[in-house]
């Protein structure tokens, strides 16, 4: 028989509900971690406010960003104008705020573009493999070969510039990067036990692919779209210092900095502020990017 001190020891050696360790499950731990890397949490609050500021600031400005007054012409900031005025008296706060909605709406929309591609084409090929892998990853590597930004110049020609075909054509030319990420990863998974049984419960090839591969490298994914924004902004503001981006009097902060630009020794403020604006828009595009990239990487999780 026990004495009632080796009795009591079990007890005594088991810990205790509030001592138990509770599970987390990785979009938790991914969060955690992305909530200590500051740059990363200062790119995601400046995206957010400027997001915003963006949707919800020329809804009171009204038609400022257009309304000219050529007796006031380009002044510096004022308590009127906080950012000043261009050379035909328009605001240049509101146009900045109209000119970021459309860089934005541009950075969005030809990503979702890229990705519907991109994510699609690559999931196929990396789930056939064999032969059907080979021939559409060579034609990735050959459009790989073509000048993208004279592509996108000639679509802008020949069908007219159209801020619709604009986001068009450089989704179409952006999704290459992601159909390789996304092949990669697709590759990996082939072999895995949860996939050969989806084969053995009969499920079709469609929803194995978009129901049970592509939502284990959401991870990659997600982390590819924050830095695929920054750079079709980029190509965006290129495509508007060659006059193909929007047309007047709408703007973008590419068009803004064009702007700026012809006229910085005169007019420096024309091309400061639409420049900081954009400069720390992809600045915090990268740092939440890089943020994500780390936060989501399993082998981190692991440590």
């Amino acid at each position: 028989m026990l004495s009632p001190s080796a009795e009591k020891l079990p007890s005594a050696l088991s810990p205790s509900p509030d001592e138990m360790e509770k599970g987390t499950s990785l979009w938790k731990d991914a969060w955690l971690r992305l909530k200590k890397n500051h740059l990363a949490v200062f790119g995601g609050i400046f995206i957010l406010f400027f997001f915003t500021l963006c949707a919800l600031g020329p809804l009171f400005l009204g038609d400022l960003y257009r309304a000219q007054n050529l007796e006031l012409g380009a002044s510096g900031p004022s308590k009127e104008h906080w950012f000043g005025t261009d050379t035909l008296g328009r605001d240049l706060f509101a146009r900045i705020l109209y000119g970021g909605r459309i860089s934005l709406a541009v950075g969005l929309s030809a990503t979702f573009v890229s990705l519907t591609i991109g994510v699609t084409y690559g999931a196929i090929s990396g789930f056939f493999g064999g032969k059907t892998d080979a021939v559409m990853m060579r034609l990735v590597d050959i459009l790989y070969a073509l000048p993208f930004t004279i592509f996108v110049i000639l679509l802008m020609v020949f069908f007219g510039r159209n801020i619709i075909l604009l986001f068009i054509a450089i989704g179409a030319v952006e999704w290459l990067t992601m159909a390789r990420i996304v092949r990669g990863q697709i590759l990996s998974l082939r072999k895995q036990e949860f996939i050969e049984a989806a084969h053995s419960l009969g499920l079709s090839t469609p929803r194995i692919i978009f129901r049970h591969m592509i939502p284990n490298v959401m991870g990659p994914i997600i982390v590819y779209t924050t830095l695929t924004i920054p750079a079709v902004m980029l190509l965006e503001a290129f495509l508007s210092s060659l006059g193909l981006g929007v047309q007047a009097p709408m703007s973008s902060l590419g068009s803004l900095i064009k702007d700026g630009a012809d006229k910085m020794e005169e007019f420096s403020w024309l091309l400061i502020f639409p420049g900081f604006f954009f400069a720390l828009t992809l600045f915090s595009l990268n740092f939440l990017g890089d943020g994500l990239r780390d936060a989501l990487d399993v082998r981190a999780s692991k440590d």
